[in-house]
């Protein structure tokens, strides 16, 4: 049992390490919309319930199982190594089918099964292959320990994966690992198959007191659908708020799943040595799900109401919050006070279940509870992910996962024999009843603010609150009365000065360094200015806007319309609900202006916006003559962190230069501007067009943009003055997303005045790039020379 345990723990851990990765391969096909993950999540999880259904079915009796579990871990091996191979000629079979924007979901469908559903059946399929080997003379408890193994060897393959293997290496390293494991396991399921002797037939156990298999089975089924359901909706629903909590980094989803990872495995020893008791039967299985119904209500709770008081600068040394891997493994501690009592429930459950309503074909039983408790799972993610938070709300979402756990304990009570039967099932009802008033209204400061909890006391009200399927949005009043919007947790956009000079820069920038710009492309609305600012040009004749939540321009339309110029109702907009990299796959529709103004780079999937390869792309969708333009936030990040988004930028754009918001030039963000042809940026051109568009003037104006000077007055360097400092920049390639995980460590950090000091120190006056009135280009020379750091240009002249 020994080696079995080791060899199905390295192949959990090698699954785990192939579903980080495939994931994250796959939405660069199929785009990373809520739609996509759905899909995803289809093909991954339905092929392994397929899998482990029709593996009973298929595989000949007299089949070692010592073999049949080898064939099926060198299948996955071959299929690990196949599919990175394959999936560049799948994409362009499927670009060349595609249509534009959000596409179909069909052909989505069928990418993601093609990919996905082979090696995920092969993987579901290996659990039931042991069972054939193990029997169930000791009530199924040796199939729980396998089980158990698994999941811990999966929730090592999380933390080997997120935490070291696609942070140092890339995904390539990441699949040859997990190639490799199986490789090894493989070899020694065929090794041990030569030296045992044929599987013996599995003895007959006396079976405790319960009612006939043949009347248990269908109730038992169904409570095993449920605990799936359960599950996964939970960790969905746990997933949302604990990333708002502890910030939405890739470092974050990893340790969340690892520990609900965790869970389940401490669960499913629990449940092995309850399911060797004589004494285990249909009740037992009943008082835990029971238990879960208030476990599923003390984790909301505990996510609400205790962790976000458990800070390190209250209990521990600050020092806590600044060391990556100090803030990880408290992260982690806290995620665990919440999770575990529930996952070890759900964890304990399946051991329990394949204890009860056995049958002589054990293998059989082993394989329906496994499909159906899998097939249950991806009911509840997609269920929770698409209907649950969008449409309930997390509040209610969670009530409703405790009445289905309720539910379940009741139902499976209600079948037993035991003499107090009415008793246990009146405890189950009041267990549920009492879990579902505990649950807690997901507070608006977590997810208007999120992990930054010192900042909850500053919002005065709340003007609008939404969860959507891919994230929670929140307008605020701010005590000192600024209205502010937020996604994720973050701020993203307000009506402060230093945030509407940025977005409103974001627009009129491109636009008036563009000769023409008649079509323009907006990659992640916020709160609509600087759509709103690229509208009021006269130029621009259409304006397509691709935001991955619908919650968010219904929300910008209505609280920030003013500032956005109503650019929603806008006959010349084209809203597209799908993430800009898969939309610009689709389309051969080329544009004047991009402008992209993603979310944090230490956010999980924001990255893909600052690679190479996106850039690239968006580069071969400009007209001749277009610009781009980029924010690059200096916050809540390092040094290492913007010079991979600058070297990266600079890389496909040679002629990147920057332009500063922030009036005080002590570095807060940055907008860096590319084109794919140099020309002279002219002050009289600016400044023509400033005064043959009262629109934009007044726009800019209310900022304090006053002129074309104020404006070239903001430029803050250029690419190739900067050269020498981006000489270490680390390139963000899509093959490894380095910037996730360097902007994911620094996200605790604040070095902002140094990263833009630095910057400053290289910049020059760009005598062959600005075309500027003698009076300008003094008084430019002179501040970049001498002027001190509590002051910008504009200011100082005034």
């Amino acid at each position: 049992m020994g080696r079995l345990l080791v060899l199905f723990f390295a192949s959990g851990c090698a699954a785990l390490i192939y579903e980080t990765v495939w994931f994250y391969l796959v939405q660069l096909v199929v785009g990373a919309s809520s739609i996509s993950v759905a899909v995803l999540l289809c093909a991954f999880m339905g092929g392994m319930a397929l899998g482990s259904w029709l593996l009973p079915r298929l595989t000949p009796k007299g089949a070692h199982p010592f073999r049949v579990v080898a064939a099926l871990e060198a299948g996955i091996a071959i299929l690990g190594l196949a599919i990175p191979l394959a999936l560049p000629y799948i994409q362009q079979v499927y670009l060349t089918l595609a249509e534009p924007g959000a596409g179909s979901i069909t052909l989505r469908a069928i990418v993601c099964f093609l990919v996905l559903t082979p090696p995920t059946m092969l993987m579901g399929a290996t659990l039931p292959a042991i069972a054939r080997w193990l029997g169930h003379d000791d009530r199924g408890a040796s199939v729980g320990l396998i089980y158990m193994a698994n999941l811990a060897g999966g929730a090592t393959g999380t933390v080997l994966a997120g935490f070291y293997l696609l942070r140092v290496h890339d995904t390539v390293v990441a699949t040859v690992v997990a190639v490799t494991i199986n490789a090894i396991v493989a070899v020694a399921f065929w090794r041990m198959s030569a030296l045992a002797s044929e599987a013996p037939e599995a003895p007959q156990a006396p079976l405790a007191p319960q009612a006939p298999a043949s009347s248990a089975s269908p109730v038992i089924y169904a409570a095993a659908a449920l605990s799936g359901f359960t599950a996964l909706g939970a960790e969905v629903v746990w997933t949302r708020q604990l990333s708002l909590l502890f910030g939405a980094s890739v470092y974050t989803f990893s340790l969340i799943l690892a520990v609900f990872l965790s869970g389940l495995g401490i669960g499913g020893l629990v449940g092995s040595r309850l399911a060797r008791r004589p004494t285990a039967s249909v009740v037992t299985l009943g008082r835990v799900q029971a238990m879960l119904a208030l476990a599923i209500g003390f984790g909301a709770w505990a996510i609400v109401n205790v962790l976000p008081g458990w800070q390190p600068t209250a209990l521990f040394l600050p020092k806590v919050r600044a060391t990556p891997s100090l803030a990880f493994a408290f992260d982690a501690l806290r995620c665990a006070f919440a999770l575990l009592p529930a996952t070890i429930l759900w964890g304990a459950s399946f051991p329990l279940t394949l204890a009860i309503g056995r049958r002589a074909d054990f293998d059989r039983h082993v394989a329906r509870v496994n499909a159906i408790n899998t097939a249950g799972a991806l009911a509840g993610a997609i269920a929770f992910t698409l209907i649950g938070i969008p449409l309930l709300g997390s509040h209610m979402a969670q009530q409703a996962l405790v009445l289905f756990a309720g539910l379940s304990g009741a139902m499976l009570v209600a079948m037993s024999t035991v003499p107090a039967r009415k008793v246990w099932l009146l405890g189950a009802a009041a267990a549920t009843v009492i879990a579902v008033l505990i649950v807690p209204a997901v507070p608006g400061h977590l997810i208007a603010y999120g992990r930054s909890v010192n900042s909850w006391p500053s919002i005065a009200r709340f003007l609008y609150l939404a969860e959507g399927a891919t994230a929670s949005v929140a307008v605020t009043q701010h005590v000192g009365g600024a209205r502010q919007f937020h996604i994720a947790g973050k701020v993203e956009a307000s009506d402060m000065d230093i945030d509407m000079r940025l977005e409103r820069m974001l627009g009129h920038i491109p636009a008036l360094l563009h000769p023409h710009p008649r079509s323009v492309l907006i990659v992640g609305v916020g709160a609509g200015v600087t759509a709103g600012a690229l509208s009021i040009h006269p130029e621009v004749e259409r304006i397509v806007i691709c935001e991955i939540e619908p919650v968010v321009p219904r929300s910008a339309r209505a609280y920030f319309g003013e500032e956005n110029h109503h650019v929603f109702d806008d006959p010349r907009v084209q809203l597209v609900f799908d993430d800009a990299r898969h939309f610009l796959q689709t389309t051969d529709e080329k544009f004047d202006v991009i402008t992209s103004d993603p979310i944090h780079p230490w956010v999980r999937g924001a990255a893909t916006l600052y690679s190479l390869e996106y850039l690239s792309l968006v580069k071969d969708h400009l007209t001749p003559g277009g610009v781009v333009t980029q924010w690059i936030p200096l916050y809540e990040t390092d040094m290492r962190s913007v010079k991979s988004e600058i070297g990266t930028f600079a890389k496909v754009f040679p002629d990147t230069t920057l332009w500063n918001p922030d009036l005080l030039e002590e570095g807060y963000d940055l907008v860096a501007f590319g084109r794919a042809e140099q020309t002279p940026i002219s002050e009289a051109v600016i400044q023509a067009r400033l005064d043959a568009a009262p629109r934009v003037k007044k726009s800019l104006e209310e900022v304090v943009l006053k002129s074309a000077a104020d404006i070239l007055g903001t430029y803050a360097g250029r690419g190739s003055d900067l050269a020498p400092w981006l000489a270490d920049a680390e390139i963000n390639r899509e093959r490894h997303l380095r910037l996730q995980y360097l902007a994911g460590l620094a996200a605790n950090t604040d070095q902002r005045f140094g990263i833009f000091q630095a910057i400053l120190s290289h910049r020059r006056y760009p005598a062959d790039l600005f075309v500027a009135s003698a009076d300008t280009e003094a008084r430019l020379r002179d501040w970049y020379a001498n002027a001190p750091p509590e002051a910008g240009p504009a200011n100082a002249e005034r």
